[in-house]
């Protein structure tokens, strides 16, 4: 059973609804659905998102190149060509070595099923539900990051910042789906134009989402930093 992120939205303010990635055997149920154009990033449909819609990507049919070869294994280009669009077209590392380093050893998500979902939750779906993605604020995401170590110790690192496109920090990014991991995204700016200046995505597997859903009145989002805060931004 999905658990319930209506009190965590409320009391963090969110004013939009968190997304979920699926990777289901039946996409019909998530109509309404939308398709992605040829070589549209998938962020292009964020306004469909927020409009109650869910983009379906499969393989013969998954917009941007990066999207193909990440989430679906489709890939478009070469090695060598990636290598070139990634260094000298968008120039996203020093050196041609270091691009091919992240192009040989970057993660791919391997789906399940030939459909992958991404749109507004869906409870009757959530055992086809593979991460969460909020988008959040300044001060919504310091509370995330807060409450993703709620319930770890001080070596342990259950928020990553990785380092890669837009549609791979909703998936691909995470080493292991069942352990309570969370990733800061959108950091990507090829496709920060299609989101609003102010917001930034936290991405976070299935038992994250269920600890962060947990959080109780003994915890910071009910003490009294978080109020003041809310009431100076208030005030401001």
């Amino acid at each position: 059973m999905q658990p319930d992120p209506h009190r965590l939205t409320e009391i963090l303010g969110l004013r939009i609804p968190p997304l979920g990635f699926y990777d289901a055997p039946d996409p019909t149920a998530f109509e309404p659905l939308v398709r992605p154009a040829e070589r549209t990033c998938m962020f292009a449909y964020f306004p469909e998102w927020l409009k109650g819609r869910t983009l379906l990507l499969t393989a013969d049919r998954y917009g941007c190149g990066g999207a193909g070869s990440c989430l679906l294994g489709v890939e478009s280009r070469s090695r060598e060509q990636m290598i070139s669009f990634l260094l000298d077209e968008e120039g996203l590392k020093r050196s041609r070595e270091i691009m091919g380093r992240f192009v040989d050893e970057r993660h791919k998500y391997h789906p399940r099923h030939g459909n992958l979902l991404v749109g507004p939750l869906r409870p009757a779906q959530y055992e086809h539900l593979r991460t969460v993605t909020f988008y959040v604020n300044p001060d919504q995401l310091a509370a995330f990051i807060v409450g993703a170590h709620y319930d770890s110790g001080p070596r342990e690192a259950p928020v990553i910042a990785p380092f890669g496109s837009g549609c791979s920090q909703l998936l691909p990014v995470f080493d292991d789906l069942d352990a309570p991991r969370a990733a800061l995204g959108a950091t990507d700016s090829a496709m920060r134009r299609h989101l609003p200046a102010d917001t930034l995505a936290f991405t976070v597997t299935k038992p994250m989402f269920q600890k962060l859903c947990e959080l109780d009145e003994r915890s910071f989002l009910y003490k009294s930093f978080w109020r003041d805060l809310q009431k100076a931004r208030a005030q401001a």
